[in-house]
């Protein structure tokens, strides 16, 4: 079943909050959407981050003819995994984006004018910290558990290493402790493209830059696809619209990356983009500490890891690095390596695969506070 129609819901915070990197963001306003009812104790609490370029839009729909459900209905609703008549699940969109809360397309209350490249760079660490102002005015001691997959599996880590005491537990899909150099190349590339598209002007564009922006997000869904999934979706296949042998004649597979990056430009802010790219290469789980060992050491919560096999951007190794610290320091954590030709995406495509344990290991958490 549908959680139904559902609101998305705004708060702005008349406060200051310190960056990581010395700079002050204030007011903020954070967009979040709740699905389900809090108990009495408001103990049955999950909160799901999202990763990227995703929002507050977990589950339902806006209006009756909404064409499209929020980007993990799949999963939240009555009887499904996180299941609405149990559980009170909130999910909140990041500082730095473009989807309600403030960010570079948001307007500077000091200027009149948006922020673009004069919004401070932003870390994980930082998104963090102001959903916890969300989680504090909603009255929310302890969340039951986070939840999220690549970026928003860094933001669980942050909240079991940063406020341990504010979370029960935590479940952490395709993440790492630190992107490789590989995946910041990536990013790197993905920069350059938005950079070199005249029409960015450094920031100060008036239309979202289509070439540049559509470029760069091509790049990113060559990393969030893997090659088993590329072959069973594609193979070699070359466009029914175009001759063999036309010059710009594609491959289906460039259709799609054409198409979805296009698509992107209509729904995503550039800037955002880039402030996002820079906080994923910029996490470090270790950042403030000697060590993995030492931020890890604070971790209080079970947690529950997921990798999945054909994952090339976060692979596997880089969960099995954390879960071997985490089990050397005795800490309760629990992994799951989920066999998967989907690669970066299967956390969002094949909920299937990984709902039985993660429902287990709810229940097991639930029981353990009553």
């Amino acid at each position: 079943m549908s959680v139904g129609i559902v609101e998305e819901k705004f708060i702005t915070f008349d406060q200051d909050l310190k960056l990581e990197s010395g700079r002050i963001l204030g007011p903020i306003t954070l967009a979040y959407e709740i699905y389900g009812t809090p108990n009495a104790d408001r103990s049955n609490v999950i909160l799901v981050l999202h990763a990227w370029t995703g929002s507050a839009h977990l589950a339902g729909k806006y209006t009756e003819d909404d064409p499209k459900p929020g980007w993990w209905d799949a999963v939240v609703g009555p009887a499904k995994l996180l299941d609405t008549d149990r559980y009170c699940v909130i999910c909140s969109n990041v500082i730095g984006s473009c989807f309600g809360s403030t960010g570079p397309a948001s307007v500077n209350p000091k200027t009149g004018k948006r922020y673009n490249l004069s919004f401070p760079v932003i870390t994980v660490r930082d998104m963090v910290r102001a959903q916890k102002l969300l989680i504090d005015h909603l009255g929310i001691n302890r969340l039951l558990a986070v939840l999220g997959g690549s970026m928003g599996g860094m933001q669980a880590l942050e909240w079991a290493t940063q406020f341990p005491d504010r979370i029960a537990s935590a479940i952490v899909m395709a993440a790492t402790a630190r992107p490789s150099p590989q995946a910041i190349a990536l990013n790197a590339v993905a920069r350059w493209s938005i950079f070199n598209d005249p029409t960015w002007r450094k920031g100060e564009y008036r239309k979202n830059p289509k070439d540049g922006l559509a470029l760069a997000r091509g790049i990113g869904h060559i990393t969030f696809l893997s090659d088993e999934s590329m072959w069973q979706k594609f193979g070699r296949r070359f466009s029914a619209r175009d001759g063999l042998f036309d010059f710009f004649g594609q491959f289906e597979v460039e259709r799609y990356l054409s198409y979805n990056g296009y698509n992107f430009v209509d729904r995503f802010d550039t800037n955002s983009f880039l402030y996002l790219a820079k906080a994923l290469d910029l996490y470090d789980a270790a950042w403030g500490y000697e060590s993995v060992e030492e931020s890890f050491e604070r971790v209080e919560a079970p947690v529950q890891f997921f990798a999945f096999s054909s994952d090339w951007l976060y692979p596997p190794y880089q969960t099995e690095e954390m879960v071997k610290v985490l089990g050397k320091l005795g800490k309760p954590v629990e992994y799951h390596l989920i066999p998967s030709s989907y690669g970066h995406d299967a956390f969002l495509l094949e909920h299937e695969t990984f709902a039985p344990m993660v429902k287990k290991f709810l229940e097991g958490v639930s029981k353990s506070r009553e």
